[in-house]
């Protein structure tokens, strides 16, 4: 089909990628960090991360040259669903479960503090093909697997989640947005989704071309 003005309209590419640790969310930055372009694949011009995962945090990015998507994702009045693995220090109670699920009070940017909204939260077994650790931790360490669904995500929030029952995060990999998943995509893999699905997948109708 072609716009009024008789031209074809764009064609956009959606991309699945498990961010490493250590790595921005960026293409370019005025900083000395490990970019996006320093994967080994070929990203069609004007691609850029849907959201962002800061360098410590690993796990499911979304990429796309199509820019109305920011706004259907994160800017709609529609909750979407963030799960995330976290594995925290020391042995996490029933009751820490509780405070996490009910909200937590925690300081935010602005110097202001803000209640976090409920959220699902329960000790995992971290699954059979988690990729290895890219830090590894003392063998004395003591440490539960959490897993975590929002449906918000302020600046470090899951950390300061954790943090705010007393324990500290040690390993944080986003598992999925809605019904877009990791699955097996190896750290720094990219996978490109049609479009159909990537709007499906993610419960957002898409914008009208």
């Amino acid at each position: 089909m072609s716009s009024s003005n008789g031209e074809m309209p764009p064609e956009y590419h959606y991309f699945l990628l498990n961010k490493p640790y250590n790595m921005v969310s960026q293409f370019v930055s005025s900083h000395r960090v490990r970019l996006l372009g320093s994967l080994t694949y070929c990203f069609p011009p004007d691609t850029h991360a849907i959201g962002r995962l800061d360098y410590q945090t690993e796990g499911l990015l979304l990429l796309t040259d199509d820019k109305r998507v920011t706004r259907l994702l994160f800017s709609s009045k529609i909750p979407h669903k963030r799960t995330y693995w976290v594995q925290v220090s020391g042995i996490v109670t029933e009751d820490n479960l509780t405070n996490i699920r009910n909200g937590l009070s925690l300081f935010g940017r602005g110097a202001k503090y803000y209640t976090s909204q409920p959220c699902e939260a329960e000790i995992m077994t971290p699954p059979a093909d988690l990729f290895e650790a890219p830090r590894k931790l003392h063998p004395s360490v003591v440490f539960t697997w959490l897993c975590l669904t929002l449906t918000e995500g302020k600046y470090h929030q899951v950390r300061k989640m954790t943090a705010a029952v007393g324990h500290r995060c040690l390993r944080l990999i986003r598992a999925s947005i809605e019904d877009l998943s990791l699955d097996s995509l190896a750290p720094g893999e990219v996978r490109a989704i049609k479009g159909e699905q990537f709007f499906a997948q993610l419960k957002i109708t898409p914008p009208a071309r």
